[in-house]
């Protein structure tokens, strides 16, 4: 969800086309005249120069246009979504006053930091012209930084120090709007088609990029630098104890894209492997970093011929894991009045395994049933096959999902004032209640595949937002780790919220992957070959974010260590951090952390330890 999930700040969003009659012909001109400039825009680095000719143009007739033109909205939320609203900077940190029961005294000293979004201004905007609507996706907003800092006491043997802070990612676009102190790039990412073409323009003539760096969905750590990142633009290096953005990370001018949000180091050389996907050739590039951070020592462009939206990135000890699935970006589809971003059942979907420094001419592709993986649990070799497992969807909810629009004529501005019957809350349930946990196995001689789903086939919980052991990236592990939705009540919520708003995960799971259970099916049939999964499920109205595994300095097994998460029990409005057992998983919170401040629903997270700072 988480996260899922994602380069023209394309990711995750859903863009109609435009039903406004009256403008047509307009819409047909300014289409006209936009398609040479967006078909050029591969000439443009990602932060671009405005033309000579555009930067005559005065900066206050633009605004004076576009406040003439243009009428910010504030998306609302509802009751069951006061947790995705924004909270201010709490300035210095603070110290945590309250535990229920102990941290334990070998829990690590470190930082657990966790990303999400945080929109100035009051929340999240749509805006309404002559050229229609547009609007921004829950996923955007300024990114905001929660980290929750262990430390020990001096002189006081093994009592916890807690310490607490918030603090916005500075990006160059947040300090652009912040100097402003109002609203000033528009809404590009959903909405008429029309419309997101003409603001999408403006934001270019005004600010000389073409959307906002929101740096809002995951925090990596590389070469003893801590890094935020959302992957429609590069990463921002963030000083962790005091949470300042110091700057882009650009790798000593080797890297000026997109990045994925989702870098992965290779194991035992310590490197890293990103990727940045752009809507214009080349659609793909991918790298591979120093371990020290200083330099690229590997870059090459894949040769793909679509954009996809891909938010993630596989690899093993001799093999880097590429996903090539049929979500796809495309332009110039936008300029005739279709979707940005579509997802298309009846295109090809395919695995990649390339080695470390190949190129697109190395690449093993293997030909998959067409569907949609925004997370990697893990991959690793085996033998002669490459292992990938990961949570897979049946198709993408980015867009969102055309059958509801089509079947029961539902515009986006009525569906929360929407009373669904039965019948439509079954359609929902099909659509949604579908990411689970799925493993292929790649033979690299034969070139056969092998895919199974080896969870329950109840469909009971979505599963997504996995996290594992760090240590075990690339290699072969026995245990991972899930956020968990309840189906039925996830069916009901995004019935009554399909316009905006995150899913709430409500439990987590762990998936003993060399463990089997017996499980019977509807029909009495013995499910074989189902792996055992336990369950830690919150209190009621109780739901999490940015879970992560943190491992026992000195652990020798894999499950050695706890899973912690930022949580919100939303009958009391109060924020908390739960530390699990991850060995006595089903069991109680061995510690719940009661937070000086709300925290709102995010992304990812991470745990920093101090020895490595």
């Amino acid at each position: 969800m988480a996260a899922c999930i994602y380069t023209c700040q394309v990711n995750y969003c859903c863009l109609q086309r435009p039903i406004i009659p009256t403008f047509k012909d307009l819409r047909s001109s300014v289409s006209t005249n936009l398609k040479p400039l967006l078909t050029n825009l591969e000439h443009f680095p990602l932060i671009v120069d405005v033309p000579k000719v555009m930067k005559e143009i005065s900066s206050k007739l633009l605004d004076t246009f576009v406040d003439f033109t243009f009428e910010f909205v504030d998306q609302p939320l509802s009751p069951s979504q006061s947790n995705f609203a924004p909270v201010e900077e709490i300035g210095e940190v603070v110290r945590v006053t309250t535990i229920q029961g102990k941290i334990p005294n070998d829990f690590p000293k470190g930082v657990y930091i966790r990303n999400g979004s945080n929109p100035l201004f009051g929340g999240l905007k749509s805006s309404k012209s002559i050229f229609g609507k547009s609007s921004h996706l829950w996923i955007e907003g300024e990114g905001m930084l929660h980290a929750l800092y262990f430390t020990k006491e001096k002189g006081k043997g093994s009592k916890w120090n807690v310490l607490y802070k918030n603090k916005y990612v500075e990006t160059d676009t947040f300090n652009m709007e912040k100097n402003r102190k109002k609203p000033g790039f528009l809404p590009n990412m959903e909405g008429d088609a029309l419309a997101v073409l003409m603001t999408t323009f403006l934001n270019l003539l005004r600010f000389g990029v073409l959307h906002k760096y929101i740096s809002n969905t995951n925090v990596f750590e590389h070469g003893k630098r801590y890094y935020s990142i959302a992957e429609n633009h590069m990463p921002q290096e963030i000083n962790i104890q005091t949470l300042e953005t110091l700057g882009n990370w650009t790798v000593n001018g080797a890297w000026n894209q997109s990045f994925t949000a989702h870098p992965k180091k290779i194991p035992h050389t310590g490197e890293l492997v990103i990727m940045g996907i752009n809507p214009l050739k080349p659609f793909l590039e991918l790298g591979v970093i120093s371990a020290d951070g200083k330099q690229m020592v590997h870059k090459v462009d894949l040769k793909f011929n679509r954009c996809i939206l891909c938010h993630e990135i596989g690899v093993t000890r001799r093999y880097i894991v590429i996903l090539d699935f049929p979500l796809t970006i495309d332009i110039n589809r936008l300029i005739i009045g279709g979707e940005l971003i579509k997802y298309d059942k009846d295109e090809y979907a395919r695995i990649g395994i390339m080695p470390h420094y190949g190129d697109a001419n190395s690449i093993k592709w293997f030909e998959i049933e067409p569907c949609c993986v925004f997370h990697i649990i893990n991959c690793f070799e085996d033998n002669d096959e490459v292992v990938v497992r990961a949570c897979r969807a049946c198709r993408s909810i980015i867009p969102r999902p055309e059958l509801i629009v089509d079947e029961f004529g539902l515009s986006f501005d009525r569906l929360n004032e929407m009373s669904f019957c039965k019948d439509n809350v079954q359609v929902l349930k099909e659509i949604l209640s579908f990411f689970h946990v799925c493993e292929w196995r790649l033979n690299m001689k034969t070139r056969e595949v092998k895919m199974k789903n080896p969870t329950t086939a109840n469909h009971q919980f979505i599963m997504e937002f996995p996290m594992i052991n760090e240590r075990f990236i690339g290699l072969k592990n026995k245990f991972s780790y899930l956020q968990l939705i309840d189906s039925e009540d996830f069916s009901n919520y995004f019935a009554k919220n399909l316009s905006g708003g995150f899913a709430k995960f409500g439990g987590i799971a762990k998936l003993h992957f060399e463990e089997r259970q017996v499980e019977i099916s509807k029909d009495d049939k013995q499910e074989d070959d189902l792996i055992k999964v336990e369950y830690h499920i919150f209190p009621k109205n109780t739901f999490c974010s940015g879970a992560i595994f943190v491992q026992k300095v000195e652990g020798v097994d894999e499950d050695d260590g706890w899973i912690v998460a930022f949580t919100h029990n939303e009958n009391t409005n109060q924020s908390q951090v739960y530390i699990i057992d991850a060995k006595d998983f089903e069991s109680e919170p061995i510690a719940i952390i009661i937070l000086p401040s709300r925290v709102p629903y995010g992304f990812h997270g991470a745990f920093m330890p101090f020895f490595n700072l």
